[in-house]
């Protein structure tokens, strides 16, 4: 099948939910590993985010056509970024999901894919497989429980636009990958059986779901589960963000210094935001244990 002829799927269960629909959403996305909850943005604050994603992530517009850039603590960009913080939609959407009022952002990113992208590797943004030492910035922020993906695919998602896939049911511990193929040593990805260890790029995965989303939704899934976007395949950019959060009660002792970029975030941030502060880390992508 080309990819231009991926139709959204018909499943056994509901995966898609209003805003006012929160208990239905989280039992979907216990259940299966992901849910989506329509019409959470509406299109002023939409189109807003579009010019955060470019002034944060490429702001001088130097991408070529086949490109990608992804930013990591994008909030740290500027108003445009952290405004989200002042949208109480979205921060109920944190509180209800994290299960408490006191909330600390935890991680951020925005990803420019240009036309002509490529597709990503099949993941699991989860690290807490291997308990030794971190080896890396990810590997200490990703060990926790709090739910990993909530991404805003700001021009929709969809198959020839770069749209994000999920595997359902694949966030369940011991999960032993997809049929047909083994887990990667570290067990963050997946590769067919008989071939040698690398991690998949291709969508023929049994299990795979194509999530279609419009610019307002959020795509929410679990901290294991597996999940890979297509290549870009339209005219236009591609352009995604997430703000993530973690109880305030849950401290990491980051091995690195916040970066400049990070402090002047944190004192440019309004006095009445400060308190999503407590325990920030920002990222060192540098930084390796």
């Amino acid at each position: 099948m080309d990819q231009s002829e991926i139709t959204k799927p018909e499943l056994g269960y509901r995966y898609e939910f209003e805003t006012s629909e929160m208990d239905a959403m989280s039992a979907c996305a216990e259940a299966h590993g992901f849910a989506i909850l329509k019409d959470v943005l509406d299109e002023p604050t939409v189109d807003g985010l579009c010019q955060a994603v470019w002034d944060g992530t490429d702001p001088d517009r130097t991408l070529k056509a086949g490109e990608s850039r992804t930013r990591h603590a994008w909030i740290e960009s500027g108003p445009r970024a952290w405004s989200l913080l002042e949208n109480e939609s979205f921060m109920d959407i944190h509180r209800y999901l994290i299960g408490t009022d006191d909330l600390t952002i935890h991680r951020s990113a925005a990803i420019i894919r240009m036309p002509g992208s490529s597709p990503l590797q099949w993941h699991s943004d989860w690290c807490g497989f291997d308990d030794g030492p971190p080896k890396n910035s990810g590997d200490v922020l990703n060990r926790g429980m709090w739910p990993s993906g909530k991404w805003f695919y700001i021009t929709g998602s969809r198959p020839m636009h770069g749209g994000l896939c999920v595997i359902e049911d694949s966030h369940v511990e011991g999960w032993e990958g997809p049929e047909g193929f083994n887990m990667t040593a570290d067990r963050r990805s997946f590769y067919p059986e008989g071939e040698e260890e690398y991690r998949y790029t291709s969508w023929d995965v049994p299990g795979l779901v194509p999530l279609f989303t419009n610019p307002g939704d959020m795509i929410i899934f679990a901290h294991r589960t597996y999940h890979w976007a297509f290549g870009n395949r339209e005219e236009g950019v591609r352009l995604s963000c997430a703000i993530g959060f973690r109880d305030s009660s849950h401290k990491i002792d980051a091995p690195w210094d916040i970066p400049e970029v990070g402090r002047k975030f944190m004192a440019d941030l309004p006095e009445h935001l400060r308190g999503y502060l407590d325990g920030y880390t920002s990222i060192n992508m540098e930084w390796r244990g």
